[in-house]
């Protein structure tokens, strides 16, 4: 008698694998997905700027647009090392590439639900009684599959929810490191700005020390009031505690650069430069209104609400009945030899539909909370829109009147000089009182330390615009 064997292909008949796929086709086909298509809310949005030229267009994420190293624009080579290094090491960034990278994860997970889980199982058992009944062996070999169609969408629409959530996650990403990026400006333009006025202090102490041995001189010989010598003393102690007050400041910039740039602020310094030539970026005149679709906040919002929208089909499928298909081939025998054998094998094709009857309104309820949840997720994108519009004309109107004042405080500081030096001279002819010495020198300090903040606070509201346009304008 000759031994068969096992030959796969007599599983099922070729009109059976025609049947099976004309069902799940015909199945696939007649369905649609369920659940409203997604649409990006809309906001009401003026036609121009109130304090620019440029007209608005409807935001939508643009997050993939190329940025490019804004921080250069300052001309600071310095500044430009420190921002690279923030890119790499700063640990907020590192959190957000962390995040991007489970979101990236988690649309690979979804996506794989679409597709047949299969499975093996390879088995040997062996039994035996008590009594010498003997014993026997068996051993098993079976394949199995299982597949659930996406009848009713809900699969693809979890797909896309993840994918969307990938999305947000890399738009965070970018918001993280332009906020990283510009912290670390605006703290760098601060610690420079102090600087320069410690710089001027330090000129003015020096000042302060030779009006104080003049007055001391002449109050030896009996020219002038020990008033004078204690006012002197008086406007040179105040200054060295203004100084210690900016070595103060400074040291707490410098601490808080370290920790930006991901080091210890124990191993971390700045170089001083009481020289620092501030370098003023060219703000365009007319800001291309297109520059607001690249802020990563209004993409990761922008994309969390086609998140939830894909979350309300998700629920709506529920109302329906779901398919599941299965499948498997086997071999059992008591001995290795015969486990090829026709007689060994086995096989199974099957099939299941699952509809909840009754569950007291609980489907309904998840609809409905997938609904308010995508309203709210719409309500967060149209507050984060209409947040950007109000900070990008802040720092319009903030680099406008802040370019007017320079005008004004290079004046105020040139005339207070003058008036400084020349109340000077009065004082050294016996013409006007020391008290009239220390206002003029009060006056003329403030006068120039006003203009160096000043020109600080310019430096950083360009890199507000630049933060609230999403990161620059150049190459646009």
């Amino acid at each position: 008698m000759t031994k068969k064997t096992f030959d796969p292909s007599s599983i099922y008949s070729a009109s059976t694998r025609t049947l099976v796929g004309a069902v799940v086709l015909s199945l696939l086909s007649a369905c649609a997905a369920v659940g409203p298509t997604y649409q990006r809310p809309s906001v009401d949005t003026p036609v121009a700027f109130k304090e620019g030229q440029g007209a608005w267009v409807a935001a939508a994420p643009a997050d993939a647009l190329e940025r490019g190293p804004w921080w250069q624009l300052f001309g600071d080579p310095v500044l430009n090392g420190l921002a690279e290094r923030v890119t790499v090491d700063n640990q907020n960034v590192a959190q957000a590439v962390a995040a991007y990278a489970q979101a990236r994860a988690a649309v690979a997970e979804q996506r794989a639900s679409l597709f047949p889980q299969v499975g093996l199982d390879l088995g040997a058992t062996r039994r035996g009684t008590g009594g010498g009944g003997g014993s026997s062996n068996s051993y098993q070999v079976s394949i199995g599959g299982s597949w659930e169609p996406d009848v009713w969408g809900r699969l693809g629409r979890a797909v896309e929810a993840a994918r969307s959530g990938e999305q947000a996650s890399a738009a965070d990403l970018a918001a993280a490191r332009l906020s990283a990026q510009g912290e670390l400006a605006a703290d760098y333009f601060g610690l420079r700005g102090i600087d320069v006025q410690r710089a001027l202090l330090q000129e003015t102490i020096a000042g302060y020390q030779r009006n104080l041995q003049i007055t001391q001189n002449r109050y030896t010989a009996g020219i002038v009031a020990r008033t004078d010598v204690l006012q002197a003393q008086t406007a040179l102690a105040n200054a060295q505690a203004d100084a210690l007050t900016l070595e103060r400041q400074r040291a707490q910039l410098e601490h808080a650069i370290a920790v930006l740039v991901g080091v210890a602020p124990a191993s971390f310094s700045i170089a001083a430069e009481p020289t620092w030539n501030i370098n003023m970026a060219a703000v365009p005149v007319t800001v291309p209104s297109t520059l607001l679709q690249r802020r990563p906040d209004i993409a990761a919002a922008e994309r969390r609400v086609a998140a939830a929208n894909e979350q309300i089909g998700i629920a709506q499928s529920a109302y329906y009945p779901s398919l599941s298909l299965s499948g498997s081939a086997g071999l059992g025998a008591a001995t290795i030899g015969e486990l090829f054998s026709a007689s060994a094998f086995a096989w199974s094709l099957g099939a299941s539909v699952a509809q909840t009857l009754f569950n007291a309104g609980a489907t309904g309820a998840r609809v409905e909370q997938a609904r308010a949840s995508q309203q709210a997720a719409a309500a967060r994108y149209r507050q984060t829109v209409l947040a950007a519009f109000g900070q990008v004309e802040d720092q319009l109107v903030a680099s406008r009147v802040l370019g007017q004042q320079l005008a004004l405080r290079q004046q105020a500081s040139q005339a207070a000089t003058l008036v400084e030096q020349q109340v000077l001279n009065r004082y050294t002819a016996g013409q006007v009182s020391y008290s009239e010495v220390i206002a003029a020198q009060a006056t003329a300090l403030n006068a120039r330390r006003a203009l160096v903040q000043l020109q600080s606070d310019r430096q950083t509201a360009a890199v507000a615009l630049i933060q609230s346009l999403g990161g620059g304008w150049a190459g646009l």
